[in-house]
Order: structure tokens, then sequence, then C-alpha cells
């Protein structure tokens, strides 16, 4: 890997990294935010809902867009956007208003997650695709190990509003980066024979099965993940008695292995084949979402290694998952493919964050009743994945040395 494509990946992992802090912040938060504006679980599960649904619909109506201009000027002004909206969660008074920054926030970063991956596929060959999507996700790691515990931290000591003002501040200094470091990534317009019409972006993937099953399982990953993640913290400190001060050694303790895993899956994706490995990490994953949706004590030698396996193995079938589905479109239609492959997600995330919500009820004691029914309805998606996974073929691509090299 040349100097350049290391520099790419580090200004990507960095866009990642804190539009991930933005997103994940929220979920953590859940037990002070619950108890500061006296809402319901379920309304919580709307809080964190209406990032992935503004998200959705704004990725949905990029995907018409974007292919026809260099992806490096629709990074900047989305992560632009992005920052504006993580402001105004800073300086939001009411959760009223909160939502509606959650939703600036998510129209803009709705469009970051997309393009990133596009840009990894445009510059990275089938065959080391997975090791370099393994790179930038591996800011979900750093982004657990770092900044999560150091946002509860500054939440617990200077209120909730004080990460939000932290990550924009942060986002301001990735302007610079992009601005000034990411190259021109315009070659998918040059190698365009016909512009595509408003409607063909939907046409097209509608008249390709393959297409149409590798957002299926997006989809379906999505709603196994993403109907447990937002109550983890709310049930262990409600149910067990887990101190919502550790809290944040969740995050610390698991996305440390995951800094460590999340290339090394990657290698082995692109070595030993990307289904394979998709599979031993779904099936390892229902190990410690069981156990988290029925958890049975809240001393920390029981959760943290719970905590530490559930981040290993449910990042470890992402990988090879993100480079499975950017290979099914060839690179003149990627960036569209992946806008609505990640409105579809964040959709689904939204979704299930609802279902979960709908699942649970919490009693006036504080306890939340039907956690382990929201940990069976993940199990059964993760499953239902598996088999989505092995009909999704890719297709061949030219190589990358003809169609994206990286030119500073």
């Amino acid at each position: 890997m040349s100097q350049k494509e290391k520099l790419l990946l580090l200004i990507l992992a960095c866009i990642n990294f804190t539009h991930i802090v933005d997103f994940m912040i929220m979920m953590p938060l859940g037990p002070q935010l619950m108890n500061i504006f006296h809402i319901s679980p379920r309304y919580f599960g709307f809080i964190v809902s209406a990032y992935g649904i503004s998200a959705g619909v704004s990725g949905f109506l990029a995907a018409f867009f974007v292919d026809s201009f260099d992806r490096k000027k629709v990074v900047l002004t989305a992560y632009i956007g992005f920052v504006i909206g993580t402001f105004a969660c800073a300086f939001a008074p009411t959760h009223e208003f909160l939502i509606l920054a959650r939703v600036i926030a998510g129209t803009f970063g709705g469009l970051l997650g997309a393009q990133v991956m596009s840009i990894v596929a445009d510059t990275f060959e089938y065959e080391r695709r997975a090791t370099a999507m393994g790179f930038v996700t591996t800011a979900f790691s750093v982004a657990s190990v770092l900044g999560i515990p150091a946002g509860l931290f500054l939440a617990s000591e200077f209120g909730w509003h004080t990460p939000f003002l932290v990550v924009g501040c942060m986002g301001l200094v990735v302007i610079f980066l992009i601005s000034r470091y990411v190259p021109k990534l315009d070659k998918h317009l040059k190698n365009q024979t016909n512009k595509q019409s408003f409607f063909a972006v939907i046409t097209n993937i509608l008249k390709n099965p393959n297409q149409l099953r590798a957002l299926l399982l997006s989809v379906t990953i999505m709603l196994g993940h993403f109907s447990i993640i937002p109550y983890i913290s709310p049930t262990l400190v409600s149910n067990v008695g887990f101190s919502q001060k550790n809290i944040f050694l969740i995050y610390l303790v698991g996305g440390s292995f995951t800094i460590f895993t999340s290339p090394l899956v990657g290698r082995l994706a692109d070595k030993k084949g990307k289904y394979p490995v998709f599979v031993t990490f779904a099936l390892l994953s229902l190990i410690p979402i069981y156990l988290i949706t029925n958890m049975f004590s809240g001393a920390l030698w029981a959760v943290l290694p719970i905590a530490a396996i559930f981040f290993i193995f449910s990042n470890g079938r992402l990988t090879p998952t993100q480079a499975i589905i950017s290979n099914v479109v060839t690179p003149q239609q990627r960036g569209s493919f992946m806008a609505i492959n990640a409105s579809l997600q964040l959709f689904a995330q939204a979704v299930a964050a609802n279902i979960g919500g709908f699942i649970i009820q919490k009693r006036e004691s504080g306890y939340i009743d039907n956690y382990q029914w929201v940990g069976y309805f993940s199990i059964m998606m993760i499953f239902l994945s598996i088999f989505i996974a092995r009909t999704v073929k890719p297709i061949p691509q030219t190589p990358v040395n003809q169609e994206n090299s990286v030119n500073v």
C-alpha cells in the first residue's frame, strides 16, 4: 500500500471516527437523557432513530446525483453540514430541539458512510478491498476506545451537551484535512459513457436481483444489530445494577480489542474469502447477543468479557459484508448504489431501534422487561443474513490501476 493510499485511508478513518462518535454517543447517554428529560425508553428510541430516518432519506435522494460529481466535493459538502448539525446538538436546550438537531446531523451524516466506502471501493481492487475497509472501519474501534469513554466522561463532568461540542470542534480540523489532502476523486466521471436518467438508479437496481439481494443483506444485518444496541446501557443499569459511571468501560474494552482484530479480519477475508469469514463471525456473534440480552450479573467480571466478544464478533461480520456489497456494481454506478445501501441501512437502524423500543417495557421501579425477546429477534435476523449473503455474487471489475488510482 502506497503512502498516498495510507494518507487517504487515514483521512477517511477520521471522517468515520467523528460521525460514528456523534451517532454512538447517544446510546450510552440513554440513562442520563431519560432522567434529565423525563422520557420513556420508547421516546428515547425515537430520538436515536431521528438520526437514522433523516440520514436514510438524504442518502436515498443523494443516490440520484452523487455519481455526477467528484467524490471529494460530495464528502466535503456533506461533512460541513454534519458539523453544523453536531454543533446544533451541542446547544440543544430541550429534547424537542435535540430531535431537530439530530435530523440536521443525520441529513448530512447519512451521505458520509456511503461515500467513504465508495472511495475505498473505487481506489482498491477487490483482492485488497477488505484489508482497506478493515483499516477504515478501525475508526469504529477507536471511537469505542477513545471517543465514547471520553464523551461519557465529559457528559458526566460538564453535561451531556459537551461531547457534541468536542466532536464539532474536531470536525473543523477534519474539514481542513479533506480540503488540503484528499485528491480529486473523479475517475468514475471520466469513464461514464452515458449520463443516467433520474430514475435509472432505481430501475437498474430493481432489474438486478444480485443488487437487490445485497441490499436485503444490509437491511437484515442492521435489523439484527441495532435492535439491541440502543438498550444495552439502560438495561445494564436498570436490570442488573451495572454502574452508570462504568458504562464507558464497555466501549473501552470492546473497542480496544477490535482495534487489533478489525484489520486482521479484513486481511483474513481477502485471503480466505469474504463469505466464509462473514459466516464464521456471524455465528460467533450469536453468543454475546444471547448473553447481553439475558445478562445475569452487573459485576465487571461478567459484563466486560461479554462486551469484548460482542464487539469483536459483531465488527468481524461487518467488514467482509461491506466488501461483498461493494462489488455487486460497477465503479460508474457505485456511488449511487452505496448511497441507496447506506440509506436502507439507516432506515433499518431506525426501524430496529423502534422495534426494540416497542418490545421492551419499563416498570415504575425502572426495571426493563422483555429485552431477551429483542435478543431472540436479533438472532433470527443474523441467521437470515447468512442465507442471504450466500446468494450475493461479486461481478468482474476493471483493474484499479486503470480505473481509479489515487493521484495527489
